[in-house]
């Protein structure tokens, strides 16, 4: 391959050593077989591996060669947080699902009006897309589920009848915060779950299949935080 068809190698490496447990240029240059000198090369697209370190490359990190060679893997915006690992606390909430076209605004007023009716000042409220819809609903109908959620405060009882009450047992997520996130969300927010997942792949991390976000203003700041679990 010539220098320019890989343009995109030396910073993609460069990245996804990082995130690979902050993974210094020697640890990969003994994982790889090179010196450091090599992977410092690589990376400053000084010079390319053969295709039998790509694919090794590509084994160590648990990427595509396509991605490596080419794609754009570190997303580059000040509007994100550095990916952490962050430990939450069993927690209780209420939940609520809509299916339509425009699903989200929906369910978060539902939760908002119970959050109300229960007397609950500054509530936290999440939520996360709901994926058991038909072929049908999707591409006849356009339509999409989302789930919010009211989290229930510690220790707050809530008397029977409406809504049950689910829990959370605690557990660890990999985060990443977005501020402003609704100046372009389809960007914003589908890049940051881009990245996350990328973090969990190539650091290997089991995960299951609950995520959720969270939306929050912060001295008149919009925020939103994603959380991915893993186990």
């Amino acid at each position: 391959m010539q220098r320019g068809d890989m343009m995109n190698f030396g910073r993609n490496l460069q990245y996804l050593r990082m995130i690979s447990k902050n993974m210094t240029q020697e640890d990969l240059a003994q994982r790889l077989g090179v010196s450091r000198q090599t992977i410092s090369k690589w990376e400053l697209n000084q010079g390319n591996p053969e295709l039998t370190k790509i694919k090794e490359i590509c084994t160590l990190f648990n990427c595509k060669s396509d991605d490596l060679l080419f794609g754009d893997l570190k997303i580059s915006s000040d509007a994100y947080s550095e990916i952490t690992i962050e430990k939450l606390d069993e927690f209780r909430y209420m939940k609520y699902t809509v299916i339509s076209p425009e699903p989200e605004d929906d369910a978060i007023r539902r939760i908002e009006l119970l959050a109300k009716n229960l007397h609950l000042k500054d509530p936290k409220i999440i939520g996360w897309d709901f994926p058991y819809l038909s072929q049908e609903q999707i591409n006849v109908y356009h339509m999409h589920g989302y789930t919010a959620a009211l989290v229930l405060p510690e220790g707050f009882e809530i008397k029977e009848g409406g809504l049950p009450v689910e829990v959370r047992k605690a557990g660890s997520y990999v985060t990443i915060t977005i501020e402003e996130p609704m100046k372009n969300p389809f960007h914003l927010i589908s890049n940051a779950f881009k990245s996350v997942f990328q973090y969990i792949d190539v650091n290997r991390y089991p995960h299951g299949r609950f995520c959720f976000e969270y939306q929050y203003k912060r001295n008149g700041i919009e925020y939103m935080t994603i959380y991915v679990a893993i186990e």
